[in-house]
């Protein structure tokens, strides 16, 4: 099926504005998309009408509820969830992560081990690693290979033993594209009785995320990411989540999700939420034609929007690979390609990264520079002392004119 681009990118009101009379090419896309009208109205809805703390009698309280119950039956069906009691918000992925790592950690007893992995952005890395260091917990890695920047699973099963009491991974680097086997991972980490935490910031945008599928214990995903506002979103399973103690003032509910939630919520940013979780469905139902519940269209939107992003892909990819000098950081097989998502990163053997982005900034394309926080990734890959990386990450309401453009713009500053 083709997708209508058109009426696609008819959504999105930046997606038309200029800069002294030059498009702007949103490339900048892994760390933050733009957001559709229907999200726009929503929290603008919110802000005018629900503009209370939760809990009143009176009107605004009530609908600020609604909008709450809202937001977490949207991401119930985002994610595949049991249930809306184990939808956490949060202000955004690394603070939720934070936070319940500090819960995860008082159960764990010193010599127990985590296993973290070497491709993962720092906010699935850094916060297990305090928790180790202040609770004497051992750390060990989940190597990649550099050659396919994939894992080889087999050494999961070298690395989980019966100390293992956590493993993290992510959905998708944010810097290689690579999708991971989560299912997988979640399983043999499972098998090992340990817990998993799968950071899916970078993967929710692209593939359809189910929880109960995966078998993982918690998931975290950033709206800002899929569309929608500057929100972080956790689901965790309810038996491990009411194994944990909240870090919380004493008078906010002890009961889930409440207890998890610290202070006021953003409940502009949880109406944004829901309504980005809406666009995808839009999508599947008026772009796709799919029938059914909102989970039954969302599933129909992501993957046609998928099937275009990986096209966009294959020819950003086929152009940078035929530009001298250029070296492309992820999976570059057109075949492999469901394996990925649409984040190309790549280095040129004689311009910096910064510099390139910089170039690329005066022509009006947005792309992002360096290790982008996937700093163990980059160090492994030799890159982080070096300026890191140029990211270009394509999502479906850039075009393939869009890609034909920046690919020969990079001709034009890189001499090719």
């Amino acid at each position: 099926m083709t997708i209508n681009i058109d009426r696609i990118r008819g959504q999105f009101p930046s997606l038309s504005e200029t800069d002294d009379g030059k498009p702007r090419l949103y490339f900048d896309n892994p760390a933050g998309t733009q957001v559709p009208q229907m999200v726009v109205d929503r929290m603008a809805d919110c802000l005018l009408h629900s503009n209370a703390n939760i809990g009143g009698y009176f009107t605004t309280s009530i609908r600020a509820g609604e909008v709450a119950d809202g937001a977490r039956a949207a991401m119930v069906d985002f994610l595949n969830a049991p249930s809306p009691d184990e939808i956490i918000f949060g202000q955004n992925m690394t603070s939720i992560t934070f936070h319940v790592s500090r819960s995860i950690g008082k159960l764990l007893r010193p010599g127990d081990e985590i296993i973290l992995s070497r491709m993962d952005h720092d906010a699935n890395v850094e916060p297990w690693k305090l928790m180790a260091r202040d609770f004497n917990l051992e750390v060990r890695w989940l190597e990649f290979d550099t050659e396919t920047f994939e894992f080889d699973l087999s050494e999961l099963d070298k690395l989980l033993n019966d100390k293992t009491r956590l493993v993290c991974v992510g959905g998708a680097s944010n810097l290689t594209g690579t999708i991971n086997d989560v299912k997988t991972i979640c399983r043999k980490a499972r098998d090992a009785g340990a817990w998993s935490f799968v950071d899916a910031v970078q993967s929710a945008p692209h593939i359809l995320s189910d929880v109960q599928d995966f078998g993982c214990d918690f998931f975290v995903c950033s709206a800002y990411k899929f569309f929608g506002p500057h929100q972080g979103i956790l689901w965790g399973r309810r038996n491990v989540l009411e194994k944990l103690e909240p870090y919380k003032v004493r008078p906010a509910p002890a009961e889930l999700p409440w207890c998890f939630e610290t202070g006021t919520q953003s409940h502009e940013g949880m109406a944004g939420t829901a309504a980005a979780v809406d666009y995808f469905a839009w999508v599947g139902e008026t772009i796709s034609g799919a029938r059914g519940n909102r989970r039954e269209q969302l599933k129909a939107g992501l993957e046609l929007l998928f099937d275009y992003e990986k096209q966009l892909a294959d020819q950003l990819i086929a152009g940078l690979v035929s530009i001298s000098g250029v070296r492309v950081l992820g999976i570059a097989d057109p075949d492999a390609s469901d394996r990925r998502v649409p984040t190309v990163s790549f280095v040129h053997e004689q311009y910096a990264p910064s510099d390139i982005a910089r170039a690329l900034a005066e022509r009006n394309i947005f792309a992002w520079s360096g290790h982008n926080y996937a700093l163990e990734l980059a160090q492994v890959l030799n890159i982080k002392d070096s300026g890191g990386a140029v990211r270009i990450g394509p999502v479906h309401y850039n075009t393939p004119h869009e890609i034909d453009t920046v690919v020969a713009a990079l001709r034009d500053i890189l001499g090719s």
